[in-house]
């Protein structure tokens, strides 16, 4: 664990996950049955999802950023039998929270009236219990929520785990763990993304090098310290190292590294060049989405080559519709979809289940793109994002995209506001590197820089100035929110 130093050995996680299992077992639970997990990046979360996984058990990891009320629906919507937490995330909820909810409850630290303690729920168990030989656990995640309320994605427990299946495909050599690999965790646990990668690791007999908060600084160091092989990383982290003074990134070796792999959300061409010239062709990236329906990637010699692009298909086939349903050529923007991917459910959603497939049953994460000649798929934007002004499409990532190559320009969100003639009007909502540079002026330049790259109607009409843009710890931006503040709620536009 990173800084705390904090360490669990081999020998401890098999010891604890097996009587935790056990304990749960105890408890009730049945193969197919479920836990949830609010933990802040805690020493002992990973061995509980390995206690989960290791009996059958479905577990979901949540937010430590969730409201009382998130909280409480995730929970009652994943039919949790356990909860475990801990004090620091149960001070950031509303007294009487949890308690209100029907279930076990474990705490993993302290002590608290109406909450078993953990350390005497495992002491329950004989350190020589043997578990019963069932099929694996996996994760049941929720969405993130950027759109709307998260949404469960339940597949089943049979061939659950298949994300870091080997291949011979030369641009996934990043998944071919073993017990050399020392892989650095960077974001919060509770994302899917952190939850598959550290528990392959540990499955591949790896070491996992945890970060309880991403700081820059601190990340170098970890790599450098301890002989970091493998990482992963979102493109504002990026964007924050490549901040950092030549001299201080300079005082790293870094040459452990032999696959810094990054996904969730665009990287912006100048930060993923600019990364590339530092650290060499290093990088990998993938296109993917718990939903797992499908995934494409590429190296940094393809992007290099295809700029901008997030890869080809891994399995399966890309395809691009219109919004009559039909499929069109090579060089069409529409919604993207994969054929050949493994099937999954919204859980309690069918009709959500529905919308994800078309009648081919081909399945979307519910994005925009197009292929080029070579078989590439480039992302323009999400569906749910699409501005419609005059009833012409507008996609806003082309206009990010060109914003950002601006020196000043820290981070940015372009969004729809009401436009009585038009419907919807393009705005740039602007976060700088120094917020005291904001002006008129700027605004009129950044909007000028605009229209010298795209067409005039892709382009911001206005530009605001804002301190910060809300953004998830894994990156993704909460457009929701931007534009929530432009759209009075009894009338807001949904896409």
């Amino acid at each position: 664990m990173v800084p705390s130093g904090q360490a669990v050995t081999w020998r401890e996680l098999e010891l604890r996950s097996r009587k935790c299992a056990a304990a749960l077992l105890a408890a009730g639970h049945r193969v197919g049955d479920g836990i949830a997990v609010l933990l802040e990046n805690h020493v002992r979360y990973f061995e509980i999802l390995w206690a989960a996984h290791r009996v059958g058990l479905y577990y979901t990891t949540i937010s430590r950023h969730l409201k009382a009320d998130e909280v409480r629906y995730i929970v009652t919507d994943c039919e949790a039998k356990t909860l475990f937490c801990s004090m620091e995330t149960l001070s950031d909820l509303a007294p009487g929270a949890i308690e209100a909810i029907s279930l076990n409850r474990v705490l993993v630290d302290g002590s608290r009236a109406g909450f078993s303690t953990y350390e005497a729920w495992l002491a329950q168990i004989p350190d020589d219990v043997q578990l019963p030989q069932t099929m694996e656990g996996t994760d049941f995640s929720y969405s993130s929520g950027t759109t709307g309320m998260p949404k469960g994605i339940k597949r089943p427990l049979a061939g659950a785990n298949g994300f870091f299946n080997a291949s011979a495909d030369p641009r996934t050599r990043w998944k071919d763990f073993d017990s050399d690999s020392v892989y650095l965790s960077t974001a919060p646990f509770y994302h899917t993304a952190p939850v598959r990668w550290n528990m392959n690791v540990m499955r591949a007999g790896g070491t996992c090098v945890l970060m309880e908060k991403f700081d820059p600084l601190s990340a170098l160091d970890a790599i450098q310290r301890y002989g970091v092989t493998h990482a992963q990383w979102v493109p504002t982290m990026f964007v924050r190292m490549l901040r950092l003074d030549a001299s201080e990134r300079a005082r790293f070796e870094l040459s452990s590294l032999r696959f810094a792999i990054h996904a969730a959300a665009p990287c912006p061409v100048s930060v993923k060049e600019q990364m590339i010239d530092w650290w060499g062709p290093i990088l990998y990236e993938y296109y993917s989405g718990t939903e797992l329906v499908g995934r494409t990637s590429l190296s940094s010699e393809e992007w290099l080559a295809h700029k901008g692009s997030v890869g080809k298909p891994e399995f399966g086939q890309v395809h691009i519709m219109d919004e009559a349903g039909r499929e069109l050529p090579q060089g069409g923007t529409g919604v993207v979809y994969f054929s050949g991917g493994s099937a999954f459910t919204y859980h309690n959603d069918p009709e959500k289940t529905r919308q994800a497939y078309n009648k081919r049953g081909w399945a979307t994460y519910g994005d925009v793109g197009h292929l080029d000649a070579d078989g590439f798929l480039y992302l323009t934007d999400r569906l749910a994002n699409t501005i419609v002004s005059g009833g012409v499409n507008i996609y806003p990532q082309e206009s990010e995209n060109v914003l950002m190559t601006h020196g000043a320009v820290a981070d940015v969100a372009v969004v729809g506001v009401p436009n009585e003639e038009f419907g919807e009007e393009v705005k740039a909502v602007v976060q700088l590197y120094e917020h005291g540079l904001a002006s008129e002026a700027l605004a009129q330049e950044l909007i000028s820089l605009c229209r010298s790259h795209i067409s005039a109607i892709k382009c911001p009409r206005s530009v605001d100035f804002v301190q910060a843009l809300p953004r998830t710890e894994t990156g993704k931006l909460l457009k929701r929110a931007v534009k929530a503040g432009y759209w009075p709620t009894d009338n807001r536009i949904a896409h």
